[in-house]
Order: C-alpha cells, then sequence, then structure tokens
C-alpha cells in the first residue's frame, strides 16, 4: 500500500512516541487494529503467567493455605490501593472486588443515607427531607437501573438531568448525584471538580462512575473533593473480561459509610461469625462476600503494565491520538459520511472519538472488523473508536480512518 502524508506523519510520531515501548507489554495481533479498548482491553503478556502459577501453585499446591500464605485474604484491598493511585486515591480508600452495578448501589444507597443524618438536611429537627437523586440523563443504563432501584427502597424520586447541569440542578432536596465522568456514547469528558464541589456546596453527595476514564486520563479523587467513585477495569486498565470492579470512599466519610450490602467480608471481626454486623473500619467496609480471587489476581498482574508509568504522559498520548484520528477522518472520508460528536475541546474529551454514521451504521463497522479494524457500534447510529495509550499506535489511527473511508465510498456506490 502506497505512502500518504499522514502515514509518514504517523509513522514520525509513532518513532518519538515516549509509551512506544509499552506496547510489547501486550499480547496484540499487529495485522489488526484495536480500537475496542474502552469496551475490554487488550490482556497485558503478564496475565497468562500469573494465573498460571495461581491455579497450579497457590491453589494446586497451597489449596487454603493460600489465604493466608499467598495474601489472597488482603487482595481487595492491596488491588484497591494500586488502582487508588491511578484514580488520585492515597492507600485505604479503594477496595476492589464486585461488579460496578453492585458498587453504584452500595454507593448510592450509602450516600442517601448519609445525606439524612444530623446535619446535612432531614436530620432531626431539619427540613426538607433531602428525597432526590440525580441522575446523568445520558447516563450508561445499569447506573439508572440501580439508580432507580435504590430510589425506591429509600423512598426517594429520580430526576435525570445532564451532566453539565448537575451543578446548577442541585438543591435542599437532592441527596447524591450519579454522574458519568466520560459519556460512553460520546467521549464527552465531564467537569468533576466543579460538579462535586457545587452539590457539596448544595449539601448533597456525588458519585462519579469511572469506567471510561480510569487508565485513560489523571482522576484526581481526594484533591477534588470526590465523595465516592466505582469504576470497571475490564476497559483502559486491561483486567480482563468481568474483571472486579472498584469502589472508592473518601477516607473522611468512611466511619459513615452505611453499606446496604452487609457481608461477612465487611464484618469487623469475619471469622467471629457474628449474628450481629458490626461493620470493619476503612475501605474493608465496601466488601461484601469471598473475593472473586482469579479475576482479581488477573487484574493484579494486568495492572504491572502501570509501573512507573505518567498518567499525564497518557493524557498527552490521548489527546494527539484522538486529534490525529479526527484530522485523518477528514482527510479520507468522504465529506458528510460521518459527523464527528465527540468535542473538539480537549477538556472536554475521554479517550475515544464517536462518529454519527446514520443509517447502516451496524453495517459499517462490521465490514471495518471483517478488514482489521475493531471498534464498537452503537445503536441507532454510532461508530465508537477507543484509544488506549499503552498501546494504540499513530499508525492504527491513520488505518483505521483510511480503511473508514473506503467502507464508507463504497457504501455510496
Amino acid at each position: 500500500m502506497s505512502e500518504t502524508p499522514l502515514s509518514k506523519e504517523a509513522a514520525a510520531l509513532d518513532a518519538a512516541d515516549g509509551l512506544a515501548a509499552k506496547r510489547a507489554e501486550f499480547d496484540l495481533d499487529d495485522a489488526v487494529v484495536y480500537l475496542d479498548g474502552n469496551s475490554l482491553g487488550a490482556p497485558p503478556r503478564g496475565v497468562a503467567g500469573r494465573l498460571a502459577d495461581v491455579v497450579g501453585r497457590e491453589w494446586g499446591r497451597l489449596g487454603i493455605r493460600s489465604w493466608e500464605e499467598s495474601g489472597w485474604w488482603t487482595a481487595p484491598e492491596r488491588v484497591g490501593d494500586r488502582l487508588g493511585r491511578l484514580v488520585g486515591a492515597a492507600p485505604g480508600q479503594v477496595v476492589a472486588g464486585d461488579s460496578t452495578s453492585v458498587n453504584v448501589f452500595k454507593a448510592v444507597v450509602a450516600a442517601i443515607r448519609m445525606t439524612r443524618g444530623a446535619g446535612e438536611g432531614g436530620g432531626e429537627g431539619e427540613a426538607p427531607l433531602r428525597d432526590e437523586v440525580l441522575v446523568d440523563a445520558a447516563t450508561f443504563p445499569t447506573d439508572g437501573y440501580i439508580a432507580r432501584s435504590a430510589a425506591r427502597m429509600t423512598g426517594c424520586r429520580i430526576r435525570a438531568v445532564d451532566a453539565a447541569d448537575m451543578a446548577r440542578e442541585a438543591g435542599p432536596r437532592t441527596a447524591v448525584a450519579l454522574v458519568n465522568h466520560v459519556d460512553y456514547r460520546t467521549g464527552r469528558l465531564h467537569d468533576l471538580p466543579g460538579t462535586t464541589a457545587a452539590l457539596r456546596s448544595a449539601g448533597a453527595r456525588t458519585v462519579w462512575d469511572l469506567c471510561h476514564s480510569a487508565g485513560a486520563l489523571p482522576v484526581r479523587l481526594d484533591a477534588d473533593g470526590a465523595d465516592f467513585a466505582v469504576g470497571c477495569t475490564y476497559k483502559y486498565l486491561n483486567g480482563g473480561p468481568g474483571a472486579p470492579a472498584f469502589l472508592y470512599v473518601r477516607r473522611a466519610l468512611q466511619d459513615r459509610f452505611d453499606s446496604p450490602l452487609p457481608g461477612w467480608n465487611s464484618h469487623a471481626d469475619p471469622f467471629a461469625m457474628d449474628p450481629a454486623y458490626a461493620p470493619a473500619g476503612g475501605a474493608v467496609r465496601g466488601r461484601v462476600g469471598t473475593p472473586e480471587i482469579l479475576s482479581l489476581l488477573a487484574l493484579d498482574a494486568a495492572l504491572d503494565v502501570w509501573d512507573g508509568v505518567d498518567l499525564a504522559a497518557v493524557r498527552a498520548k490521548s489527546l494527539a491520538l484522538t486529534d490525529f484520528f479526527l484530522r485523518c477522518v477528514e482527510a479520507y472520508v468522504p465529506r458528510g459520511g460521518v459527523e464527528p460528536v465527540t468535542p473538539r475541546a480537549h477538556g472536554e474529551r475521554g479517550s475515544q472519538v464517536s462518529l454519527r454514521y446514520g443509517p447502516g451504521a451496524g453495517e459499517v463497522m462490521a465490514e471495518l472488523v471483517r478488514r482489521g479494524v475493531v471498534g464498537d457500534f452503537r445503536r441507532p447510529d454510532i461508530l465508537r473508536f477507543g484509544f488506549t495509550p499503552l498501546y494504540t499506535r499513530f499508525a492504527d489511527a491513520e488505518r483505521a480512518a483510511r480503511v473508514l473511508g473506503e467502507v464508507v465510498a463504497e457504501a455510496r456506490r
């Protein structure tokens, strides 16, 4: 295939990329352009060997002794601290385990209970009762489902508002706002520090969904005063399909964190088998049942690729990749063939580019996959391309746009 000015530029950008060496730490097919790390990250090479050791030695030879001798029992907090570094949380505030949906439920219900405590509205002698849950109107569906269920169980009402309007929509009856840091459909990045500060001024709490930002850009939960945060680890964090999610509870709130799922693993003395529940202190309070050890330790191994990585460099490459891809789309795709819906402004963009195609978008993506460019399709008309800076190359961005242009042109004939 002949070179183009953009393919030559891509080669030069890859040659100057300070993160280029990281790609070798992933098991990737160089014949395929993989731009779906915003749904499922590629496997780090170290995971397979680690899992083989866990199964063959820790489980196969040590058996139940591994809960202590191999550190299984403390893995949720240990892995949680490693995740905490990537989302701006000091040790002792993140626990790894369960799914994002389960952790959303814990955080939303706990936030409602917390805002109904003395001194935050709705306590004894105080009015009005905080009985409103704000939900991002464009939220990922499971967040909305869980929030509605939590609201029904706690006697609250749900109000859906645009994420950009959360700050001004919060009022004296708002208990909590559940907000996506990055919109899964459009890739729009929302204002975490500003929204958090506004909700706090209104006497409400925030729960941030970091599924599409953790591992893609710097997050500063502690510095920005976040109350609660949840996130998955199988996207930009490359933890594997169904990898455990995580829950962040700000240290100042941990003693008041009243989990709606008080499992035996979050008990102050789990092996006392006491019929009365007494919550543990710290991040342990976010645990529920027995940890999912195989997937948790696969995640632990996957996180090794982040050792020594500067998230500022990750963000810089992410923005450069998505800028370059948009330029390539403009150059290669016939005019009017697609419409970018991801914001151009860097401060409003995550690490994906979403393009509106119109009817037939699903068929276009299927053809791209057949030709070795893997993105994904979101109904009714969105083509999504996720850029994972640890392994995505500028050459991948150029090839994806060029193939997209060919497919769109052929579809018009």
